[in-house]
């Protein structure tokens, strides 16, 4: 019994971080990228995955060996560091968590033909019963795993159903013809940046699967996430491309929802709303929990932090039940300010890798994976730098 409940509270630690990284935002982005970039677009995500992969062993080792959720890591190095990224993951939690409302609404829309702010508040109120639930741990891990298996099972029919050029896709994934890194550095900030660096390893510490005796599980874990998350990118890139590669005109501001029609006909918007419903609900999950999770500690009681899941639904869905969507510009500025969290966040997590064993149970940190994460950390100040343009031109146009 405790060898299952262990495996269960694993799978729902890899399955939220993958399911919070698949949002409506991140089916926008591959349909549109492959799209634009055809066959080419799996060399982008072949990169942004060994990226995301050296991010997130970092990230869940550290985290999971010392057993302290990321904020309370930071406040240990440095008093105020914790609170100062908490402050940035709860915008930015705020912000997005309100379009994966608007995602569930459009989801339930295309698929029942509901009204868009009705499917939003009733995915909020599903939600909220979750967390409300007596054995509210074991529900998300069980719900989180199963729409995981729904996402990956609806791609596999849209894959086969398409017929994409396989051999083209394969060739293009290792020698593409051409190569956006724009587009790299968009997809590892969808998939590692802001509150989904640490929705699957706060959920390992709440699930007390810590400690260096752990050290191989939460390894395998992290990087089974980041896998479950491609695989459900990569079959969307190739059903999106089996629609691309007959020459269809798909319409540029909904080519997800469009491919899915001009491939199955009027089953296919279903297909499309069961899709984009799932990856919402489950980010809505894993935006929710993560966010309040930076507002508590391991020793905030259960019935507080039910109280703030209430209020962080009740604050995000309020705001889409007024606006009807995510508004625009914040949405901008909490995507540089994403920018900005991975970098800060990943620093905190290096450093206690490199100078703080005490924090880690006396823990001897791998040379090789400190020196790949520095690496892969300096890229992430590029994408931060990048991100803060975008804050710029906006403050600029404004």
């Amino acid at each position: 019994m405790l060898i299952r409940t262990r495996r269960t509270a694993l799978l729902g630690a890899m399955f939220l971080m993958a399911t919070s990284a698949v949002g409506p935002g991140f089916i926008t982005q591959t349909a549109t990228f492959t799209y634009q970039l055809g066959a080419a677009f799996g060399f982008a995500i072949l990169i942004s995955v060994l990226v995301d992969i050296a991010v997130q062993l970092n990230v869940w080792r550290v985290l999971g060996v010392s057993g302290l959720y990321a904020q309370t890591l930071g406040n240990r190095i440095l008093p105020g560091l914790g609170w100062a990224l908490a402050a940035l993951i709860f915008f930015g939690g705020v912000v997005f968590n309100i379009g994966n409302i608007a995602g569930a609404g459009l989801g339930l829309n295309a698929m029942t033909g509901m009204d868009a702010r009705i499917g939003g508040a009733l995915s909020v109120i599903l939600a909220l019963l979750i967390f409300l639930s007596k054995k509210a741990g074991v529900a998300l891990d069980r719900i989180v795993v199963g729409c995981g298996a729904v996402l990956i099972l609806l791609m596999i029919f849209m894959a086969v159903t398409t017929a994409p050029p396989l051999g083209e896709a394969l060739r293009q994934t290792f020698v593409p013809d051409q190569v956006e890194f724009l587009v790299i550095t968009t997809l590892i900030g969808g998939t590692v940046g802001g509150y989904i660096t640490y929705a699957g390893a706060h959920r390992l510490i709440a699930s007390g699967n810590t400690g260096v005796e752990n050290v191989k599980a939460i390894s395998q874990t992290s990087v089974l996430g980041i896998i479950v998350a491609t695989v459900i990118r990569f079959l969307l890139f190739l059903a999106i491309l089996g629609v691309v590669s007959t020459g269809a005109v798909l319409a540029e501001d909904n080519v997800a929802a469009d491919a899915f029609s001009v491939a199955l006909g009027e089953i296919g918007l279903r297909v499309f709303g069961a899709v984009f419903w799932v990856a919402a609900i489950t980010s809505i999950l894993g935006c929710t929990y993560t966010t309040v999770s930076f507002l508590t500690t391991e020793n905030t009681k259960d019935r507080t932090k039910n109280w703030y899941f209430l209020g962080f639904l009740v604050l995000t869905s309020g705001v889409f039940l007024l606006l009807g969507q995510a508004p625009q510009t914040l949405l901008i500025m909490a995507g540089a300010f994403n920018g900005t969290v991975l970098p800060l966040g990943f620093a905190v997590i290096l450093y206690a890798a490199w100078r703080r064993r005490d924090l880690l149970q006396g823990y001897r940190y791998p040379k090789w994976l400190l020196i790949l994460g520095v690496l892969v950390w300096l890229l992430t100040i590029f994408m931060g730098y990048s991100s803060l343009g975008g804050l710029a031109s906006l403050w600029t146009e404004g």
